[in-house]
């Protein structure tokens, strides 16, 4: 294979996490009896530029297209976090009511409408038409259609050019990254900004979230391949804000060169990952050590409180928690049901283990011992709406960066 940013083929894999079905995938009843496909989930670097990413790309036709269950709205935490994006960009580039914003994975159009309540003409694009139908509902106009230079000229056609084009998690999800750029290029206004949010592959390693890895996240993004690449496209990295959501993640604004004084983060940030040492095999071995060390002692924990005769569920069902479960085949042996805010993912069947999804207010109902925490990233958020669970015994537990009992 060939990295996606610099093309090289000098790849060393550093992380295998199996064979696993799309993250996203959840079952209706009568889907159960029909074989899961499963995919490999392998991670590589890139010697030349240091992009990490998958060495298997799953079609986004399988990933995107059929019954897409996610919602970007289903916390607090992640609605203040898309507020407090447009906010900031708004106030920060001087937009007014003649600027345009395009969203590309722009999914229920949460983060258009906080643009749009800021007075933007916004665009939403994405490609699952479920999601699309909740958007228009929403009232945010949404095309059903992946990114693309079709994509981008039918929006300039109808709307001309966009002052602000974001990707928040979507960057990260692009296989032909230079398609993609080239599409931007010719959407985004000469003084326009590109910016997209994604976890930051230091945190990833720093705090062992390997189960952000999964198929829909083709690329393990850091400062130093980004640089290169977008020169390559004649644009540059101008600045990069880090934010705490999911695990921790960056946000990176993009320009054309010279339309922009440069950061000196961006520099430092780069510094930072070459002392850290996140290229080296030595510091990419420890990660891969630290992730079977995890299944040990998670399915350990598991497994010691069933045979003591504990009843054990989990709690919230992201797609990140599918890749923790099929990766330390943890089953309904071992978790009677996961519980689920969503009502997309409600009575459905978790990818690969088959486990129940039901509604939050069964952990109430069925008052198991132990909850097994999967959406970590907004675990105080989480714990403190389920509180009752904890007032009546309950206990929690959070699986990254180790397993640990909260009660």
């Amino acid at each position: 294979m060939n990295c996606r940013m610099c093309n090289s083929t000098s790849l060393h894999e550093f992380l295998d996490l199996g064979f696993m079905p799309p993250a996203d995938q959840f079952l209706r009843k009568d889907q159960l009896s029909e074989c899961d496909i499963h995919y490999p989930l392998q991670v590589m670097m890139c010697e030349n530029c240091g992009l990490a990413q998958l060495s298997y790309v799953v079609s986004p036709e399988v990933l995107y297209r059929h019954d897409y269950p996610y919602e970007s709205s289903t916390t607090n935490t992640g609605q203040l976090h898309w507020t407090e994006f447009a906010d900031n960009v708004v106030k920060r580039f001087s937009l007014s009511q003649k600027d345009l914003v395009v969203d590309i994975g722009s999914n229920v159009g949460v983060l258009l409408s906080a643009f749009h309540n800021n007075g933007m003409k916004v665009q939403g694009v994405d490609p699952a038409a479920n999601i699309v139908l909740i958007a228009q509902s929403n009232g945010i106009d949404t095309i059903c259609d992946l990114f693309n230079m079709d994509t981008a000229n039918r929006i300039l056609a109808n709307k001309g050019h966009a002052t602000v084009i974001t990707a928040t998690n979507v960057f990260a999800h692009i296989d032909d990254l230079d398609s993609f750029m080239r599409s931007i290029k010719v959407l985004l206004d000469e003084r326009g900004v590109f910016i997209f949010e994604a976890p930051y592959f230091v945190n990833l390693l720093k705090h062992n979230e390997y189960d952000t890895i999964y198929h829909e996240h083709l690329s393990y993004l850091s400062v130093k391949p980004l640089v290169p690449f977008f020169a390559k496209h004649g644009m540059e990295v101008f600045d990069i804000e880090q934010r705490d959501i999911h695990g921790g993640s960056f946000r990176v604004f993009v320009a054309a060169k010279g339309q922009w004084q440069v950061s000196e983060v961006v520099g430092e940030l780069i510094q930072q990952e070459i002392e850290q040492g996140i290229y080296s095999h030595e510091v990419l071995a420890k990660f891969s050590n630290a992730v079977k060390e995890n299944k040990r002692e998670l399915t350990w924990l598991l497994n010691l409180l069933r045979h003591q005769g504990k009843r054990l569920i989990a709690v919230s069902a992201p797609a990140k928690g599918m890749t923790l479960l099929n990766y330390c085949k943890i089953d309904n042996d071992l978790l009677e049901f996961v519980t689920e805010k969503a009502q997309l993912k409600i009575g459905r069947f978790t990818p690969g283990a088959h486990i129940p999804v039901v509604p939050d207010s069964e952990l109430l109902v069925q008052q198991p011992d132990y909850a097994l925490l999967l959406a970590w990233n907004f675990a105080d958020e989480i714990m403190n709406n389920l509180s009752e669970f904890r007032q009546r015994g309950g206990k929690f537990i959070i699986p990254i960066p180790m397993p640990r009992i909260v009660d």
